[in-house]
């Protein structure tokens, strides 16, 4: 990639800021709502246990995992692993996020497409990530078109990951509010606010994240093709 290419910042400044913003974003509804106490008192394990239970899951794992919002679920041993603000969090901000994996959980156990294909892309997702800038970098500093494409279209599989894991994490979110209300963790207007807005913030961070790359890959394209 050319150094101090205005045509880079051109399509990537823009996409930065918004991704910083999102994540801005995403750590202030957290901390807000982690001060808002649950009426049930119930932590974000508990939660995410009582949603398993009632879900006709309550085999899978919840287990405490470190790091600042690390929150993810395992598809390959089952296991919702919960960062330590969530585990034992016991405010709105906690039980959202703990319920938005569990609902991870849930488009498992129901073969959910996208999760699916999300899973089945993740080695070749992996590769894209770490290799793509080795040929476009080498394919522009040699005029050679064609490595420069090996490299677009390695990290065109990393868009296409981040495509396919935005209605995933929607649909977790949507499924997470869903189950809250119903199993009665949720049990007023304002915490179902929170809810709504603890998930809102994060579903943004994925918006960011696959615009930014795709703008990445929009320059990429446009650099393959006017390589001479």
């Amino acid at each position: 990639m050319p150094i101090f290419d205005p045509l880079y910042l051109v399509f990537t400044l823009p996409a930065l800021l918004f991704s910083i913003w999102a994540q801005v974003r995403v750590k202030s509804a957290f901390a807000h709502y982690s001060r808002v106490a649950l009426r049930t008192g119930i932590s974000g394990a508990d939660a995410a246990q009582r949603i398993l239970a009632a879900s006709g899951l309550p085999g899978l794992s919840v287990e405490r995992h470190g790091g600042f919002l690390s929150d993810h679920y395992d598809p390959r041993t089952k296991t919702l692993r919960l960062s330590p603000d969530v585990y034992d969090g016991r405010s709105v901000a906690a039980v959202a996020v703990a319920a938005h994996e569990a609902g991870h959980s849930l488009q498992d156990a129901a073969h959910y497409g996208p999760l699916v294909l999300r899973s089945q892309l993740v080695p070749v997702t992996q590769i894209g990530s770490q290799l793509w800038y080795l040929p476009f970098v080498f394919g522009f500093m040699l005029h050679l078109s064609a490595l420069m494409w090996v490299g677009v279209i390695l990290f065109g599989a990393v868009v296409v990951f981040q495509l396919v894991t935005l209605p995933t994490e929607l649909d977790a979110s949507r499924r997470a509010k869903a189950v809250l209300a119903s199993t009665g963790i949720v049990t007023t207007a304002e915490e179902a606010h929170g809810v709504e807005k603890v998930l809102g913030a994060a579903a943004l961070t994925y918006v960011a994240a696959l615009v930014a790359s795709a703008m990445q890959l929009v320059y990429m394209v446009l650099r393959a093709r006017n390589n001479r």
